[in-house]
């Protein structure tokens, strides 16, 4: 069991042995690697399509590369002029395409999305248990390894420009890319780090003298951020292959870059050093490590939620994925035995090399695994599924609030609908912008799903060849519910939920269309 940092370092050394090729869409593999390989040894590669067919070649030496960019030409400027940027990003053409189209070879592509809702439900029907359809649910949904990869290499391609201004700063992802609950088609966050700077700075103080660089002094880090983020961002717009609808969204509470990396096909926002979002993002790493149903039972609960129109993509007063992740590790830290271990009992775990305090807060946990003990929960997840509806469906939302420190229940410290309180941030809630409807729809939901799971009748269903267990959970509720729904109501107390259950009713056409969409 690898820590985060290892598997990170890991990642970023594939990622800077690696170069991304845009091919004709129809080729011999063999005699392309056969090609390559004249630069040094091809230790892994993979086909996919976007926007035609393209290989990622990683390289076993990093000086490959450079005896690759030795030997390759630069495109014809008749027609346009290029910028002289030599980066890792090359197209593979056929000098006599009729007479080379003979030796073709059929290329196996690696897929870079999930499959529509309604094919995941097709399958789901086939699997045995409810157990194994959130299994297969999984398996279809989270990041392959080489979706993985190309996110890495995507923050590679960033890091070269930004090496031209700061040569030791490295570009890394953060979040769903490596938190290991990243979903097939997900954005890549990615921040900019200047920490081996600070490693650099300080060693340079070691004996009789002290020396220092002289730096550009400004009035804030704040400000310091947005001319970095102004100048990168500058620099991917004009310079950048592949490189599109670049926004810099610098008054932003945390300024960012958004833009297209058309070569990889992924949507990416780059910021600068968050070392808290980077601490998180390493929490969950190690939670989705310690047992293999946290990560099939989120993985459910978002794709349900999404289904329901509970979550969404934009911004809004809805639950956000990383709220619905955290109420799902709330919940196995209060299961019996519990299935993951507090906050708090992984800051009992730490060690001097684990000691993190940011910006006042403690983020300090245990990173080597192996020191955590394994449960001895044995509860399967068709339990698990239908408890966690059962738990949240009865939840007291108006006093209590979430607190994954502590595992327990905690005195909401303000009125907010939803109160799940930062990990890190102790002051914070990361769910302060869900209100009142939202928050009651998801526990009509939840309570409307609970009743399904204790209620169907298996066999039946699937001699009648009708959807069943997880499948029946992801159909959107319709008009056949609604007298179900009203009763689900009951006891939230409200005046929306009439409003609610209407727009519910008039809604349904259009929420199967996007989930299936989705």
């Amino acid at each position: 069991k690898k820590t985060f940092a290892e598997v990170q370092t890991e990642r970023l050394d594939q990622a800077e042995r690696t170069v991304l090729i845009k091919c004709p869409s129809k080729l011999n593999e063999k005699k392309l690697l056969q090609y390559l390989s004249s630069h040094g040894n091809v230790k892994s590669h993979f086909f996919f399509e976007n926007r035609g067919i393209s290989a990622l070649i990683e390289f076993s030496e990093k000086s490959s590369i450079a005896s690759l960019q030795d030997a390759v030409g630069i495109p014809d400027v008749s027609e346009h002029h290029v910028v002289p940027f030599k980066s890792r990003l090359f197209t593979f053409t056929l000098k006599n395409p009729v007479s080379q189209r003979m030796e073709e070879t059929p290329l196996h592509l690696s897929p870079q999305c999930h499959i529509p809702v309604k094919d995941l439900i097709q399958k789901l029907c086939l699997a045995d248990s409810i157990s194994s359809q959130m299994y297969v649910l999984l398996n279809e949904y989270q990041l392959t390894e080489e979706n993985i990869k190309l996110r890495f290499l995507a923050c590679s391609l960033v890091r070269d420009f930004a090496r031209a201004y700061f040569p030791d700063s490295t570009v890394k992802p953060f979040g769903s890319s490596v938190n290991t609950f990243g979903k097939l088609g997900s954005d890549v966050d990615m921040f900019l780090d200047f920490h081996d700077t600070g490693k650099h700075a300080t060693k340079m103080k070691k004996g009789p003298f002290e020396m220092e660089y002289q730096m550009k002094r400004l009035p804030s880090e704040r400000l310091a951020t947005q001319r970095i983020l102004s100048v990168i961002g500058d620099c991917l717009d004009n310079f950048g292959p592949g490189c599109v609808n670049v926004q810099k969204i610098l008054n932003a509470r945390c300024p960012l870059v958004k833009f297209s990396h058309q070569p990889t096909g992924f949507q990416c926002d780059l910021s600068v050093s968050n070392s808290i979002a980077i601490r998180s993002s390493e929490l969950l790493y190690i939670y989705g490590c310690l047992d293999s149903r946290v990560r099939a039972l989120v993985f459910t609960v978002r794709c349900w939620a999404r289904v329901h129109g509970l979550t969404n993509s934009a911004p809004g007063t809805w639950i956000t994925n990383f709220s619905l992740t955290m109420m799902v590790m709330f919940f196995l830290q209060k299961r019996s035995p519990p299935i993951i271990p507090t906050l708090d009992q992984l800051k009992e775990l730490a060690d001097e090399k684990d000691k993190h305090i940011i910006g006042g807060y403690d983020c300090s946990f245990v990173s080597d695994l192996r020191k955590i003990k394994p449960t001895k929960n044995t509860e399967t997840l068709d339990v698990l599924l239908g408890e966690f509806f059962e738990y949240f469906g009865n939840f007291d939302f108006r006093k209590n609030s979430i607190n994954l420190r502590k595992g327990k229940e905690v005195n909401k410290p303000e009125s907010s609908p939803l109160y799940i309180w930062n990990p890190f941030e102790q002051d914070l809630n990361i769910s302060k912008n869900v209100n009142q409807p939202q928050l009651e729809k998801f526990i009509a939901m939840a309570r409307e799903s609970a009743w399904i799971l204790q209620k169907e009748d298996k066999t039946q269903q699937m001699i009648n060849k009708e959807p069943w267990g997880l499948a029946a959970l992801l159909i959107p509720f319709g008009k056949s519910n609604s007298s179900r729904m009203k009763n689900r109501m009951k006891g939230i107390g409200s005046e929306t939920i009439k409003s609610l259950l209407d727009s519910l009713k008039l809604n349904n056409a259009n929420s199967q269309q996007k989930a299936v969409g989705k």
